[in-house]
């Protein structure tokens, strides 16, 4: 189903052919994201991402959006913890002159001092951004809380402090650090041919240095007490993130914690929605979702919660957790949950970028490829009694951590306090 080629300098190039299409998805995807930084380049991996567009040793800023947007494409970029990515959708025949502009940015980013020093202020901007939408920071202090002191637990796009302090240096240091032929996948969805597509790569990066993949620092084993975050800010509306425990992204139960978050709290028909929402009308916005990495993981419970009724919020939103450690789900909204799964992978996968993300991360992270029989069949083993075994595991009190941002009180503090078993 899928095609994959491995350079002589270790870079992979991996695509899925799609006869019916007139798009193609393709993306430079780098093993490197904020887990590698260390303290004093904290920020380093979104840096890069923003620098890379101000030019390269080819083209300039605005030769590299012209020659994309010209012909009807786009191009962004995104960072995670463990991932930069660097993409494009174009019309199928100008794959070969998108991928020149990708690869040149990717490898052979200009990286001037003027450019780090003006992309300087546009990040500290974001920064401050961010720290005005309280629905990002009370994610920022849950992860400090889920990991603290390690790279996971601070902020992927860095401090005032240490993006300042960034030099042109620093960022040509972290670039030559992870940007080799074996960190980077190369993939692409649509209309082409896979023979065509190495041939490009090959061509335009064959003289690129082998290189290693970066180590990063494992989380240490989880802390097994409570703990709170809150944070004071005289806004509308009490922001709240509460964490627990999650899986690796390789784990065996992977599946698993897909269908108890869709049950939990992935969509609108889920109890979370259900309980919070419909029934009580406590908020806005409720909902859960989880984020896995090499080692680690965490799943989430987030939610916009009226000023007057945060205590009661969390009330009802350990209720259904504590349920559903004891009681399970019924077969109803087991099958329900493997339906919309399913439903969403099938079309997700319709679209070239989605396609291409989902094969390059796979080929990236777990070093294989995962198809859409494959992962039916994966679905089809699960069974409901595992729901509640994971869910006595993942949903166990003593992990939980609790961030809140808003117009809190001191009973306010004291009650939500209480609920957490902390004294």
């Amino acid at each position: 189903m899928y095609k994959e080629t491995t350079l002589s300098n270790g870079l992979r190039v991996i695509s899925y052919e799609m006869k019916d299409r007139e798009s193609i998805g393709i993306g430079l995807l780098v093993g490197t994201g904020g887990r590698f930084e260390t303290d004093n380049v904290k920020g380093a991996a979104h840096f890069l991402e923003h620098i890379v567009f101000k030019g390269t040793q080819k083209y300039s800023c605005e030769a590299i959006k012209e020659k994309v947007e010209g012909v009807g494409g786009a191009l962004n970029a995104f960072t995670t913890e463990e991932i930069s990515c660097f993409y494009s959708r174009i019309p199928a025949k100008h794959l070969a002159k998108t991928f020149d502009v990708l690869s040149d940015m990717v490898f052979f980013p200009s990286i001037t001092k003027e450019d780090v020093s003006k992309e300087s202020g546009v990040i500290i901007e974001e920064i401050k951004m961010y720290h005005d939408l309280p629905q990002y920071q009370v994610l920022e202090f849950l992860d400090s809380l889920m990991w603290p002191g390690h790279q996971l637990g601070k902020s992927l796009i860095g401090s005032v402090e240490t993006i300042q302090k960034m030099s042109n240096d620093d960022l040509r240091g972290f670039h030559q650090e992870h940007y080799s032929g074996r960190n980077v996948v190369v993939a692409a969805c649509g209309r082409l041919k896979h023979k065509e597509l190495v041939d490009i790569v090959q061509a335009k990066l064959k003289k690129i240095i082998h290189g290693e993949k970066k180590s990063f620092v494992k989380v240490p084993e989880a802390n097994g007490h409570p703990g709170v975050k809150f944070f004071r800010k005289p806004i509308e509306q009490m922001h709240l993130a509460l964490g627990a425990r999650g899986l690796e992204i390789n784990h065996k139960d992977r599946y698993v914690l897909s269908l108890l978050n869709i049950i939990l709290g992935g969509n609108m028909s889920s109890r979370l929605f259900d309980e919070v929402r419909e029934k009580r009308g406590l908020a806005y916005s409720i909902g859960s979702s989880f984020k896995s990495f090499q080692d680690t993981g965490m799943f989430t419970v987030r939610a916009g919660v009226d000023n007057k009724k945060i205590v009661d919020a969390l009330k009802v939103i350990l209720h259904e957790l504590k349920k559903m450690k004891q009681d399970g789900v019924s077969a109803d909204e087991f099958k329900r949950a493997k339906d919309f799964y399913l439903g969403q992978v099938v079309l997700g996968l319709e679209d070239t970028l989605d396609h291409m993300l989902w094969i390059g991360e796979d080929l990236l992270c777990l070093n294989r490829t995962r198809s859409l029989k494959e992962l039916i069949r994966e679905i089809g083993k699960v069974k409901v009694q595992n729901i509640k075994r994971l869910a006595q595991y993942i949903l166990d009190e003593k992990y939980f951590k609790l961030a809140i941002v808003g117009p809190l009180d001191d009973q306010n503090e004291k009650d939500l306090q209480n609920l957490m078993n902390i004294n």
